[in-house]
């Protein structure tokens, strides 16, 4: 369950930094690779925050470590957190989006993803999303 305001019981383990990259109305989605927890979904660039991290140092990184290329700390914008109870964990979810001016040349991680593509975001909700965006 994804909740706005923290609920009672609520004890993250993690905290995930995610980004919407978006370019002339589609949004960039990544497919997770069949070993990762949630293998063969599609989502966002995300990961787990590194201890001593920023936000946005840490959502630069990802970026960067699953897309291959680079975002410009001046040119995200933070959209929200929120607070995600799974059966076995709970976690904070951050959220941010980048507008690019032109699509970049997207090279991914192959132990992380693999493939990519640029899509609507209404067709976005017909593919196998990870559980966590088919409720953000």
């Amino acid at each position: 369950m994804i909740y706005l305001e923290k609920p009672k019981e609520f004890e993250p383990r993690f905290e995930i930094i995610s980004c919407f990259c978006e370019c002339d109305g589609e949004i960039l989605l990544l497919h997770r690779q069949d070993h990762k927890p949630e293998g063969g979904t599609w989502g966002v660039p995300a990961g787990k925050l590194n201890s001593k991290e920023s936000l946005f140092s840490g959502i630069l990184r990802e970026i960067q470590e699953e897309t291959g290329f680079f975002a410009l700390e001046k040119d995200l914008l933070y959209f929200r957190k929120v607070f995600v109870k799974y059966p076995d964990y709970d976690f904070l979810y951050h959220i941010f989006s980048v507008s690019l001016p032109s699509k970049p040349k997207v090279v991914i991680n192959p132990d992380e993803h693999k493939d990519f593509v640029w899509k609507d975001p209404r067709d976005a909700l017909k593919i196998n999303l990870i559980r966590v965006l088919m409720n953000v």
